[in-house]
């Protein structure tokens, strides 16, 4: 017979999954289902039942982590979003103000650009007039 430590998938034609004696598991074909063959004749069924047992309070313990994790990320994000909708309502409201203000103050100074411009023609008219003599 073979030894306990055999692990493989030769142990009495089992599936590879073979995790003791007595006990194996192998894929469904085409789901994501475990199936689950205990064979009587070199099982210690109570020692099994209590390793699964055991498995799933692990696995129920990270799923509940996962679960108040997920809901951590979750209220973090609700956060940031109310963040950036009061960031966004503050821009288009600065962006209002500045645009009401340019287009008031907008009128005088084109009229001054405007200004400058004339009297440096004139500038450089008087001093092309002056330079010739």
């Amino acid at each position: 017979m073979a030894s306990s430590s055999n692990r493989g998938g030769g142990y009495y034609g089992a599936a590879p999954y073979r995790s003791r004696e007595g006990l194996s598991t192998r894929q469904a074909t085409g789901s994501d289902e475990i199936q689950l063959r205990i064979d009587p004749m070199h099982a210690d069924l109570d020692d099994e039942i209590s390793g699964l047992r055991k498995q799933v309070r692990q696995l129920k313990n990270v799923a509940s982590e996962i679960e108040s994790e997920a809901k951590f990320q979750n209220d973090f994000i609700n956060q940031l979003q109310m963040t950036l909708i009061k960031a966004q309502a503050g821009v288009k409201n600065n962006m209002r103000k500045l645009n009401k203000s340019i287009v008031q103050s907008g009128s005088t100074h084109v009229l001054h650009v405007v200004l400058f411009a004339l009297f440096c023609l004139m500038l450089v008219y008087f001093w092309s007039k002056f330079s010739r003599r």
